[in-house]
C-alpha cells in the first residue's frame, strides 16, 4: 500500500471537535500568533529566536471557528481500503482492490453499503456475481461510516495521542 501523506498536528475547534490535521509548520504559527494553544505535545521541543515550544500533536483554536464540514468520508478505494483495514471481506488477506457485493451490473448501488476491499484473487473469483452465487460467505458487513470515523478514514493513520479527542479505543 503507498505511504500517504498525512499532517502532523490534529486541529481542535475552539469547542474540542476535531476539524483536520495540519501541519506541523502551520500549527506551530496558529499557536505563535496566539490563535490556538497546544494541548498534547509530543517529546521535545521547537526554538525560535525568542520562544521555545513543545512540538505539538494536538492543538485547539481559541476562537471558535465555523467549519463546512464534510459528515461523509468521499467513497474511493483508498477510503474503502482504509475503513476495512485492507483486509479482506472474503477470505481476511491483505486486500488490493475493491468489490460490490451486489455487482453494479446487476443494479448494485455505488454507496459505503455496497462495497468491501477485496483480495484480488477473491475479486476475480467473486466476478459480477453476489456472494452468495459465487459460494462465498462476508467476514463483516459493509457500513457507512459517520461523524469522526469519516474524518479518521480521511486522515488516515491516527497517532496515539490523538485518540482521546477522536474517540476512539
Amino acid at each position: 500500500m503507498k505511504k500517504r501523506r498525512q499532517g502532523g498536528v490534529l486541529l481542535l475547534n475552539a469547542s474540542w471537535e476535531p476539524i483536520t490535521t495540519i501541519s506541523l509548520n502551520r500549527a506551530v504559527i496558529l499557536v505563535y500568533a496566539e490563535k490556538a494553544v497546544i494541548v498534547a505535545a509530543k517529546d521535545g521541543e521547537m526554538r525560535s529566536s525568542r520562544k521555545t515550544f513543545p512540538i505539538p500533536s494536538v492543538v485547539r483554536l481559541l476562537h471558535y471557528v465555523r467549519v463546512p464540514f464534510r459528515s461523509r468520508a468521499p467513497l474511493t478505494r483508498r477510503t474503502v481500503l482504509a475503513r476495512d483495514d485492507a483486509e479482506c471481506c472474503y477470505c481476511g488477506k491483505h486486500a488490493n482492490t475493491i468489490d460490490h457485493v451486489n455487482p453494479r451490473s446487476k443494479g448494485g448501488a455505488h454507496d459505503w453499503t455496497n462495497v468491501v476491499s477485496a483480495c484480488t484473487p477473491c475479486n476475480a473469483r467473486k466476478a459480477d456475481r453476489t456472494p452468495e452465487q459465487a459460494g462465498m460467505t462476508m467476514r463483516y458487513n459493509p457500513y457507512q461510516p459517520a461523524g469522526t470515523t469519516a474524518l479518521v478514514i480521511v486522515i488516515g493513520k491516527v497517532q496515539d495521542e490523538w485518540r482521546e479527542f477522536l474517540a476512539l479505543a
